[in-house]
């Protein structure tokens, strides 16, 4: 009988201790954790900041309609440059050109946006780390001016296009008139980011920022004889709801180009 008693006695004393060793004290339950840093939110914010003209630059040109402005960059060590053009409300149609030395162009873009003010011209031009020149061409009549701002991008900007590809995925959008859309969730962020690019070859596509059925508020038509020094990449405001972006691929089949879309 004693045997019994002790025995009991152990497992009791057993039980009560392994009840003991799994208890978690209150604080343990309410101690906040610590949050994790994340490159991507990082990125985003990046690409949301600093698109006023006077973040980019403190030298603000006006361009009178048909005429055109330059802006110079010689330090070999940068190669991105931010681009910025605005209206007073009016139609802003030009022409944006990368040149290298006297008679090289190897990058152009033809721009069009039914108001600059609500839909300005936000982008990212890679310079190829040469000295270049960023060519800017009033398209439109004399009574259609805008404003340009151009400097060499700031960190995460400078980087941004290099990171993109290494944290989201492209979708492919072959050539010979491929059609790809994609629908913008109805978000009050207000901004829509869009990185196109090739694997070297060239780069011939339309991007469109659509509001109804063939409403087309803004679009930008670029070519270049290489898709990754010179890739495009713009920022569309989008106030309200109801917005559709449109990639066209120009270039012939065997020339797909690689699209990244983004929310802000």
């Amino acid at each position: 009988m004693r045997v019994f008693y002790s025995q009991l006695l152990a497992i009791c004393a057993f039980q009560a201790w392994g009840a003991i060793a799994f208890i978690v004290s209150p604080g343990a339950q309410t101690r906040p954790r610590k949050p994790s840093f994340s490159l991507h939110s990082t990125v985003s914010e990046g690409e949301k900041s600093n698109w006023d003209l006077s973040g980019i630059s403190n030298s603000i040109l006006r361009c009178e309609g048909q005429s055109r402005k330059t802006f110079d960059f010689r330090d070999l060590s940068k190669e991105v440059v931010q681009l910025g053009m605005t209206t007073e409300g009016r139609p802003l149609e030009a022409e944006i050109q990368l040149w290298i030395g006297p008679d090289w162009v190897p990058f152009k873009v033809k721009v069009f946006s039914e108001d600059g003010r609500t839909f300005p011209v936000q982008s990212l031009i890679g310079t190829r780390k040469k000295s270049a020149q960023v060519e800017v061409r009033n398209a439109g009549p004399l009574t259609l001016p805008f404003t340009a701002a151009c400097s060499y991008a700031k960190p995460p900007l400078s980087e941004i296009r290099d990171i993109i590809p290494q944290t989201e995925e492209a979708r492919r959008v072959q050539g010979a008139g491929a059609v790809y859309s994609f629908p913008l969730e109805q978000t009050d962020k207000g901004q829509a980011r869009v990185f196109l690019k090739t694997d070297t070859r060239q780069l011939n596509a339309r991007v469109e920022l659509l509001n109804g059925p063939n409403n087309v508020k803004q679009k930008f038509e670029v070519f270049t004889n290489n898709g990754v020094l010179n890739s495009l990449y713009v920022v569309f405001e989008t106030p309200g709801t109801g917005y559709t972006i449109r990639i066209i691929n120009l270039a012939p089949v065997e020339f797909p180009a690689y699209a990244f879309i983004k929310q802000l």
